[in-house]
C-alpha cells in the first residue's frame, strides 16, 4: 500500500515530552525526502524555538529526523531548482529564514541536543551542529557538498568549517567530503557519538536527568576517522593562496589519496570552488556567526544569478548523469570579478538582524 507523503503542517512534528513536558522534541518528518528541508519547516522550527524559549517549564529541546536514513539531507534542492530557473524569487526568502534560524540555534538559551544520526549534510549541518549538545552515531554521514551542485557552503557551514583544526575544513568545503563520527568530532562538527540503538534511552532520560549527566552516561568511543592520519598533506597542500595551487600540491604530493582528492576537487564546479575558498578563509577571520552568514546569503542569492547551480543539480538531482558541464568549465577561466559577485550585496538587500536572534 502506498504511503501519502505528510501533510505540510506535518513536515516537523513538534511535541512535548517528559515530566511536566519538560523536552522539546522536533522531528523532521519528510523520511521519503531525506527530510530536506522546506521554507514552511524552517519557519515550523522556528516558531516552536520562540515559544520554549519563554517558558519556563521547558528544560531541553531535542531535534532529530524521521525514518531511518538521517537527520536532514539538505535543503529542498528541486524548490531552489524551479526557482532559479524562472528567475530565483523565493530562494532568497527561504535562506534569509533559514540562516536566521540558524543563528538562534547557535543563541539558544537552553540546551538544544541535536541527533546527528545517518545522513547530515547542508541544511541539516545547519540545523544541527550549531546547537551545543551534538551527537553522532555510528552510522553518521555529515557533509557540506554544496561545491558538487554550484554552490557555496552555507547555513554557517564556512563559520564551522573555518574553525575545523589545520586546513580539514577547507578540505571537506573544496571536495564537499563525506564523514563518519570519529572525523566529525576532529573537524568539531559534533561534541559526543551515541551508538544508534542507544538514543531512544538518551531521549527518554533527558526528561528526568540534566543533559550532561544523560549524554555522559551514553556516551562511547567513536569509530575511528581517516582525517587525522591524512592530516600532514592536507595541510600543507590547503594552505595554498588558490585553489589551482591547492589541485597542483595534491598532484604533486606523492599521496595517493591527494591525487584522488585533486582529481575529485576538479570535478566541482570552478566558479563555487574558488568563491568557496575565499568564504572560509574570511570566515576564518569574521568576529560572529551572523557575519559569517550574512556573506553566506550574498553567496547564495549570487549563485541564483549563475549557471551552474541549475546545471549542478540537474546533474546530480534532477537527471542524476553526474556529468555536469560548468560554465566556465575550467579553474583558470574564472576572473576575479567572478568570485567578487559572490560578496556582492544581493539586489533585495543583506540579510537583517533586526530584532536580534
Amino acid at each position: 500500500m502506498s504511503v501519502e507523503p505528510p501533510k505540510e503542517d506535518e513536515t516537523v512534528r513538534v511535541r512535548r515530552e517528559g515530566r511536566d513536558g519538560r523536552v522539546g522534541r522536533l522531528t523532521l518528518n519528510r523520511p521519503r525526502a531525506l527530510n530536506a528541508l522546506t521554507h514552511a519547516m524552517v519557519s515550523r522550527v522556528d516558531a516552536a524555538l520562540t515559544a520554549w524559549e519563554r517558558d519556563p517549564s521547558l528544560r531541553t529541546v531535542v531535534i532529530d529526523g524521521a525514518g531511518d536514513r538521517g537527520l536532514c539531507a539538505g535543503g529542498d534542492i528541486r524548490a531552489i531548482y524551479e526557482d532559479a530557473r524562472t528567475g530565483g524569487a523565493t530562494s532568497p526568502a527561504f535562506w534569509r529564514d533559514e540562516y536566521r534560524l540558524n543563528a538562534r540555534i547557535a543563541r539558544y538559551p537552553k540546551p538544544y541536543v541535536a541527533l546527528m544520526d545517518g545522513i547530515v549534510m547542508g541544511g541539516g549541518v545547519g540545523v544541527s551542529a550549531h546547537g551545543d549538545v551534538r551527537i553522532v552515531t555510528e552510522r553518521s554521514r555529515v557533509a557540506m557538498p554544496e561545491t558538487g551542485i554550484g554552490l557555496v557552503p552555507d547555513v554557517g557551514g564556512t563559520y564551522l568549517l573555518a574553525r575545523s583544526p589545520g586546513e580539514l575544513g577547507t578540505h571537506l568545503a573544496l571536495t564537499g567530503a563525506v564523514v563518519g563520527a570519529g572525523d566529525a568530532l576532529l573537524c568539531g562538527l559534533a561534541d559526543h557519538c551515541v551508538p544508534s540503538g542507544q538514543l531512544p534511552a538518551l531521549v527518554a532520560e533527558l526528561a528526568s536527568t540534566d543533559v550532561p549527566v544523560a549524554v555522559r552516561r551514553h556516551a562511547t568511543a567513536p569509530p575511528d576517522g581517516e582525517l587525522a592520519a591524512d592530516r600532514e598533506w592536507i595541510d600543507a597542500c590547503y594552505a595554498a593562496d588558490s585553489v589551482e595551487e591547492i589541485v597542483d600540491r595534491l598532484f604533486a604530493s606523492g599521496h595517493q589519496k591527494a591525487k584522488q582528492t585533486a582529481e575529485t576537487i576538479l570535478t566541482r564546479s570552478p566558479t563555487a570552488l574558488k568563491a568557496t575558498l575565499a568564504a572560509v578563509r574570511r570566515a576564518r577571520r569574521a568576529g560572529t556567526l551572523e557575519e559569517v552568514l550574512t556573506a553566506e546569503y550574498r553567496a547564495s542569492c549570487a549563485a541564483l544569478r549563475t549557471p551552474d547551480l541549475v546545471e549542478g543539480i540537474r546533474a546530480q538531482v534532477i537527471d542524476k548523469d553526474r556529468t555536469p558541464r560548468w560554465s566556465p568549465a575550467e579553474l583558470g577561466q574564472v576572473t576575479a570579478a567572478d568570485v567578487d559577485h559572490f560578496s556582492a550585496v544581493p539586489p533585495g538587500g543583506d540579510l537583517r538582524w533586526d530584532p536580534e536572534p
